[in-house]
């Protein structure tokens, strides 16, 4: 069976419609092609797919995958903050003419479609064909757009996804968006916030193979690999053209050992961002007898076995958009595990 909807008519009788790809007028969200190929800068957007509509917001930068096979991976907010997983996009009167005729004549074609389905979303079409609208104000397409709810596809189940359940609407030209999470500069950065993909954060580690118990391993990163990563939203339809694009910016490295039996530099586990974008500072020759700036030192041996060390980078977020509007959104981390094996330093007689 397809997924079952519910939209409420403008009478505020609740009308369920079954067997439809998409409820009217409730759009998903569409990563686009390639949105899982893993690494490097791409550009996705949404589209048409039968009778549904999906998201008209395009996203340029770095947004592939969410965990490719090169380690790439998603910001995930500190705190309670998540990126909206429902929002409202503006459709031409001819583009939201096409959806809904689509929509009515799959509905009423699909072979075996249950005649309470027909009914429904025929309701649905009067209503802005001959209703409350005159023929999808076509005689008006050059003063407003109908606004539409559209839902993160990744995120349609989670309840802060059905919030935004208010029927397609027209606006004015200029005239407010009376709704929440209505397409601005602001909402699009929170978009492309979700959309941000970042390197693995696998650190340096020398000793390299394996480290040995109470001596310190040093630890540090590639300035070359993590620098500043942004991606754009945008979205034009009918009047409506903005812009906002998200920058996450490297600040720290925490390290955690995966024992308690070891010490971190500093102390804390926390390696601060230096002048030159660097985090850590590399080994080289003849600094063994040195206190690394950033590692660590493990007390007791992994045995058969290894140590999971585990490596988070905080991102700095902030974003700028149409208008000159611009602000910061939650720091964000994305880390990733990799085995340390220590050994108990061996001593040889001869």
């Amino acid at each position: 069976m397809r997924p079952v909807m519910s939209w409420v008519s403008r009478a505020g009788a609740v009308v369920t419609v079954m067997a439809l790809v998409l409820a009217p007028g409730i759009a998903h969200a569409d990563r686009g092609g390639g949105a899982s190929q893993g690494g490097g800068t791409s550009e996705t957007s949404g589209g048409r797919e039968g009778a549904g509509l999906v998201s008209k917001v395009v996203y340029r930068g770095s947004t592939s995958g969410s965990r490719g096979s090169d380690g790439r991976g998603a910001l995930q907010p500190v705190g309670d903050w998540t990126p909206p997983a429902c929002w409202y996009e503006p459709r031409s009167a001819e583009q939201f003419r096409d959806y809904v005729e689509s929509v009515y004549e799959e509905t009423v074609n699909t072979p075996g479609q249950h005649s309470y389905a027909k009914q429904s979303v025929g309701m649905f079409r009067e209503d802005y064909k001959d209703g409350t609208y005159k023929n999808y104000n076509l005689d008006k397409k050059d003063e407003g757009s109908f606004w539409v709810a559209v839902r993160d596809e990744d995120r349609r189940m989670e309840p802060e996804a059905q919030a935004c359940d208010k029927m397609p609407f027209w606006v004015e030209n200029g005239d407010p968006v009376p709704v929440e999470n209505a397409v601005t500069p602001e909402v699009l950065a929170e978009l492309a916030y979700n959309r941000v993909r970042l390197p693995a954060a696998e650190v340096t580690l020398r000793p390299e193979a394996a480290t040995k118990v109470n001596l310190p391993t040093w630890a540090w990163l590639d300035k070359a690999t993590f620098k500043e990563t942004s991606v754009t939203a945008s979205i034009a339809v009918g009047g409506l053209n903005i812009q906002a694009t998200t920058t996450a910016r490297p600040v720290s490295l925490r390290l955690e050992p995966g024992t308690p039996d070891a010490e971190t530099y500093p102390a804390s586990g926390e390696c601060t961002i230096d002048a030159d974008g660097s985090i850590g500072e590399p080994y080289t020759r003849g600094q063994a007898e040195r206190t690394p700036p950033c590692g660590l030192k493990y007390l007791r041996s992994s045995g058969d076995g290894t140590f999971t060390l585990r490596a988070t980078i905080t991102w700095e977020i902030s974003w700028t958009g149409t208008g000159g509007a611009g602000g910061d959104l939650p720091d964000g981390t994305f880390g990733n595990d990799q085995a340390v094996t220590v050994q108990e330093i061996q001593s040889v007689n001869r």
